[in-house]
C-alpha cells in the first residue's frame, strides 16, 4: 500500500479520482458569484490522493468568511469512511455578538451544511462534524480593533458514489456529483454570511451589523 506522504503520479489516480478533480476544476469559475474560489495545494498526509480548493467571501474590502473543501480517495478505502472517498470541509465566519450567545446556533450552522448538500443533490453519507463559536476580547494596544465573534465549522463525509462505497446495482456515477458538492461548499459559506440562498431550502441568519 503506498503510504500516505507518496508523492504520487496523476497517471496512477484512480479513474473517480481524477474525473473528479477535472470536473471540480473546470467548475471554478461557475460558483456563485459572491464565493471566490481557487484550487490551493492538497495535503499531502491525508490520503493517497488529494484535491483542495479554498473559497472566500469579502464585504468592504474585509474578508467576513472563508473556508476550504478537500476531495479524499484511497483505494484501499476506510471503514470510517465507509468508502475510498471523503470530502473534509472547514468553514469559518465573523458574526454579531448578539447572534454568538444564541444556544441553537451550531444546530442553525449544522442544518446550513445539510440542506446545502441537499439543495444541490449532493448525495453524502457518513457524515460528521463540529461547530466552535468564539468570542475574543482585545486589549492593550490591540484594544481599538475591537473585540470579535466568529463561528467555525469542521466536518466531514463520504460522497454516494458508487464508484467509492462498493454498492452494487446502482446508476452510473457522473462528474457532475463532484461538482455538486463544490457548490454545496460555496452555498455554505454564503449562508453563513447572511446572504439569500440561490434556490430555496436555506434561511441564513441576519448578516453581520457594521459598527
Amino acid at each position: 500500500m503506498t503510504s500516505m506522504g507518496a508523492s504520487l503520479s496523476p497517471d496512477e489516480a484512480p479513474p473517480v479520482f481524477a474525473a473528479a478533480t477535472q470536473a471540480l476544476r473546470d467548475a471554478l469559475g461557475r460558483v456563485r458569484s459572491e464565493v471566490a474560489v481557487h484550487e490551493l495545494q492538497a495535503p499531502t498526509r491525508l490520503a493517497p490522493y488529494a484535491f483542495a480548493v479554498a473559497g472566500g467571501l469579502s464585504r468592504d474590502g474585509d474578508e467576513v468568511a472563508s473556508g476550504r473543501l478537500i476531495l479524499l480517495v484511497d483505494p484501499a478505502g476506510h471503514s470510517a469512511w465507509e468508502g475510498t472517498a471523503r470530502f473534509v470541509c472547514y468553514a469559518r465566519a465573523a458574526i454579531d455578538p448578539e447572534i454568538a450567545t444564541d444556544p441553537f446556533l451550531p444546530e442553525v450552522v449544522w442544518s446550513w451544511l445539510r440542506e446545502a448538500l441537499d439543495t444541490n443533490q449532493a448525495a453524502y453519507r457518513a457524515m460528521g462534524g463540529t461547530v466552535t463559536v468564539t468570542n475574543s476580547r482585545r486589549f492593550g494596544v490591540l484594544a481599538a480593533d475591537g473585540d470579535s465573534s466568529d463561528m467555525e465549522l469542521r466536518c466531514s463525509w463520504s460522497p454516494d458514489w458508487a464508484e467509492t462505497s462498493g454498492g452494487t446495482g446502482r446508476r452510473a456515477w457522473r462528474p457532475v456529483e463532484a461538482v455538486a458538492q463544490l457548490h454545496a461548499f460555496a452555498d455554505l459559506l454564503a449562508a453563513m454570511v447572511g446572504l439569500p440562498p440561490r434556490v430555496c431550502g436555506v434561511v441564513p441568519l441576519p448578516s453581520r451589523r457594521e459598527p
